[in-house]
């Protein structure tokens, strides 16, 4: 796509790039709370179901800003099922699983797995001169490590 967007550009589509796969991550992560906001069942549920409403719109917020993010330089956000299977590098979700510990220890691992690869891009964006497309991962990376937070004090024993 055409824009007049003053970042060279091969560090647009550099960025873009970068931002299509943390796209991925995010919609496949929001995809997975959701599924487990579906079909937990135990002690605790309504709590944990409605914080999983409260995840999964944090997610949604940052999933729109990457991809109209890549929009801006140029480039059309990938945001597909089939765009998600390619590019994304969890491992599937377990689809029969309900206790309520297990969904809740799947989902921290993808929110560490992606917030880690979120902080990586970072200083990547930063050095290719996009220091607006690092802002957004750096909010991205505060709502993941959020999250992780919120599922991890469910998991420690009190």
């Amino acid at each position: 796509m055409k824009t007049l967007n003053d970042l060279p550009s091969n560090s647009r589509s550099a960025a873009a790039e970068r931002l299509n796969a943390h796209l991925a991550g995010a919609l496949d992560l929001a995809l997975c709370v959701k599924q487990a906001h579906w079909n937990i069942r135990g002690a605790g549920f309504i709590a944990l179901h409605e914080m999983l409403d409260g995840l999964r719109a944090s997610l949604d917020g940052e999933i729109d800003t990457i991809a109209e993010r890549i929009a801006q330089l140029g480039f059309p956000a990938h945001g597909t099922l089939q765009a998600i299977q390619q590019t994304t590098s969890f491992d599937p979700y377990p689809l029969e699983e309900v206790d309520i510990s297990k969904h809740l220890a799947a989902l921290a691992q993808r929110y560490a797995a992606l917030g880690g690869a979120v902080r990586r891009d970072i200083a990547n964006l930063d050095e290719m001169g996009d220091p607006a497309s690092a802002d957004i991962l750096t909010g991205t990376a505060r709502v993941l490590d959020k999250g992780l937070w919120f599922l991890e004090a469910h998991l420690s024993p009190a």
